[in-house]
């Protein structure tokens, strides 16, 4: 029996076994909800998957920048940094199209998957929370989401009933990039009527450093010396950014139904990129981004009486997205993309412990690329899929299970594929004693190669190569197991993760060792290999002492992955980190103090050099020193130690190191 029918088995078992495994034990007290992922209720200290949430009161205070940037330190995650414009989040080891970022649910309908120099549609000062899955998630959202998924959550569409006017204002400053932040959100409840309206700007000039921006092997690379510690910029990175939009929908006894419009319009710099005609970063001026998305969502949810189900949910969404790459004051390139994505879920009766759901989804989107670096080229994309997943949870021990079937679709002048993936999972968890939750789960994943991979052809200026796809390639297919341990009682709280993934076709990236003869960079080509990652991420926290509101805590994190493939080592997998914190919560105040230690990396890829550790303090303090407690205050400082710090999973680490030393203060108004 092959493993794709192994898993499939397994899990049909385990569906099948549900209702006949339910008793009438009493049900669980419910901690906060995590929304990604099911359909159905499942809590943060319940879940096998391994999941972070941003609330909204931390990206108040979160750092300025990309959405790579703001989650960049959350175990198991860091970021693709191509400069303050541009960053998306990676997760152990994975980026690019293998980490589906989403938001409310649904795609983003952009083009921030195909080059780590396109920046994600959507600001992080924009959400309500955003959550984290890390490790594979395509049971609920595609073949996509074989490495982990980002949700952004906004709150354009209320699904509760809002009474009267509330709202919140963010306003900050920072030093190290002379930059500043606002945004504000508004919501009126009319009746059963519920209207909202947000903004977000960002703006900053290109950013403070101590160091050159090459590192210390470029420099030696192009036959210069190092000159030590010397106060600098990096060029060509300031950040324009405006994200404005507003919803309504309309909340009855029955359920609910809202629509919203958003608006993103960004102009940034991008740093050492490097142009076809083998010119010098910086050249003409460096490079400019300009780009715009018009986005609408629908969301609506339907309690129904209809034997096994007991709720609908629909989400969908459309955006009209273009950017363009500005040279010399000319469009160079141009990069269009639109479409539609939508899902729909039915949401069963929960029974005795017993919850599930039946969903399908599907997309339609055309991604075009027009000008001088055109590497793709204009592909139209077409999916559907169907899905189940179930759990059953009786309080001391529970199972869960899931299926999943796709059918994926590109088209371009260069050829046309189609593929049909299926994927599934199984895990079981225990509750041994009080506060303790261990789990253990697998999953068979299956995902389509992308339009890059199969269809590039031409220069790309980002990634330093002339890339080329390949029209053969067949699914990438994954094969993990993630152990997970949770504990919450006393002074201790705990949450570890191990894993480990096996992939057959694995899509890499791989230098030639010849040049194209007409850009003079180095080939690259997509092929296929097996590949092998494992890892384990945990976080800590103990209460040294409290009382009454006020009390002193210390938290630990940690996280580890290691990548190895038929051909060698994969390129930018990040390497170890510790963050050790201490937390005081004075009544009116809390204080902070963050030491952050990321180790060498010197275990890389063919063509790539090795990255350097480095340590990073950080501090902050926040105030609400009023009667009126929706008012807070905030002053931090971050790498105060104004270290030389380079992201190993950037393609910038030789030519743009992280921010120097930036003081920041802000405030924050809820009401």
């Amino acid at each position: 029996m092959t493993k794709t029918a192994l898993f499939a088995a397994a899990s049909v078992i385990a569906l099948i076994a549900g209702p006949a495994l339910a008793d009438d034990a009493p049900p669980r007290e419910v901690s906060e909800v995590v929304v990604t992922g099911a359909p159905y209720v499942v809590s943060m200290d319940s879940t096998t998957t391994a999941v972070n949430v941003v609330r909204r009161d931390e990206l108040d205070t979160a750092a300025s920048g990309g959405l790579g940037d703001v989650l960049s330190g959350l175990p198991g995650v860091r970021s693709t940094f191509f400069g303050p414009g541009a960053s998306r989040p990676v997760i152990r080891g994975l980026s690019g199209p293998r980490v589906l970022v989403l938001t409310n649910g649904v795609g983003m309908i952009d083009a921030s998957a195909l080059s780590p120099d396109h920046q994600v549609a959507t600001d992080p000062q924009e959400a309500e929370r955003i959550e984290v899955l890390r490790g594979p998630s395509a049971l609920a959202y595609g073949g996509s989401a074989i490495g982990g998924v980002v949700n952004i959550i906004d709150d354009r569409i209320s699904e509760k009933v809002v009474d009267g006017f509330h709202g919140r204002l963010t306003a900050a400053t920072t030093s190290v990039d002379d930059g500043t932040t606002a945004s504000a959100a508004f919501k009126l409840g009319v009746g059963k009527w519920v209207f909202g309206v947000d903004g977000t700007h960002r703006e900053s000039s290109d950013y403070k450093i101590p160091v050159p921006a090459e590192s210390r092997r470029q420099l030696a690379a192009d036959g210069e010396a190092f000159p030590g510690p010397v106060n600098s910029t990096v060029e060509n990175t300031a950040v324009d950014l405006y994200a404005y939009g507003g919803g309504a929908s309309y909340v009855g006894d029955g359920g609910f139904l809202g629509l919203a419009v958003k608006r993103t319009e960004t102009t940034y710099g991008v740093p050492g990129h490097a142009h076809e005609d083998g010119g010098a970063p910086g050249d003409e001026g460096g490079v400019l981004i300009d780009l715009e998305q018009t986005r609408y969502d629908l969301r609506g949810g339907l309690n129904l009486d209809l034997g096994l189900f007991n709720q609908l949910k629909v989400s969908a969404g459309y955006a009209d997205y273009e950017h363009a790459e500005i040279e010399g004051g000319a469009v160079g390139t141009l990069f269009l993309s639109d479409g539609w994505e939508a899902r729909a879920e039915l949401v069963q009766v929960e029974r005795d412990g017993w919850q599930g759901a039946v969903g399908v989804q599907g997309l339609s989107r055309t991604i075009e690329a027009i000008g001088d670096e055109a590497f793709i080229p204009s592909t139209e994309i077409k999916e559907v899929g169907a899905f189940t997943l179930q759990r059953l949870d009786r309080d001391g021990w529970g199972v869960e299970g899931g299926l999943r079937l796709d059918r994926r679709e590109l088209k371009s002048a260069f050829g046309s594929r189609d593929f049909t993936n299926v994927s599934a999972s199984l895990g079981a968890f225990v509750r041994p004693a009080a506060g303790w939750f261990l789990g253990l789960s697998g999953a068979r994943t299956s995902r389509a190669p992308t339009e890059v991979e199969l269809f590039a052809n031409g220069p790309h200026a980002a990634t330093r190569g002339f890339e080329q796809g390949d029209l053969d390639l067949g699914s990438e297919i994954s094969y993990s197991l993630d152990a997970t341990l949770h504990y919450g009682g006393g002074p201790w709280d705990m949450d570890m993760h191990v894993f480990g993934v096996r992939y057959d076709g694995f899509v890499d990236l791989r230098p030639t060792g010849l040049d194209d003869p007409d850009s003079g960079l180095a080939l690259f080509d997509y092929v296929q290999t097996d590949a092998e990652f494992y890892g384990a991420e945990v976080e800590l926290g103990y209460r040294l002492w409290e009382d009454g509101d006020r009390s002193f805590s210390l938290e630990g994190a940690a996280d580890y992955v290691r990548g190895d493939t038929d051909l060698g080592a994969p390129a930018r997998i990040p390497p170890w980190s510790v963050t050790g914190r201490a937390v005081f919560e004075g009544g009116w105040w809390t204080g902070k103090l963050e030491l952050r230690q990321v180790g060498d990396q010197d275990r890389v890829a063919e063509a790539e050099t090795a990255t350097d550790g480095y340590r990073i303090l950080n501090a902050s303090l926040i105030m609400r020193p009023f009667d009126d407690k929706g008012l807070k205050i905030f002053a931090d400082v971050r790498n105060l130690n104004d270290a030389e710090a380079r992201e190993h999973a950037s393609f910038l680490k030789d030519l743009a190191p992280l921010p120097g030393r930036s003081f920041r203060i802000g405030a924050g108004y809820t009401f």
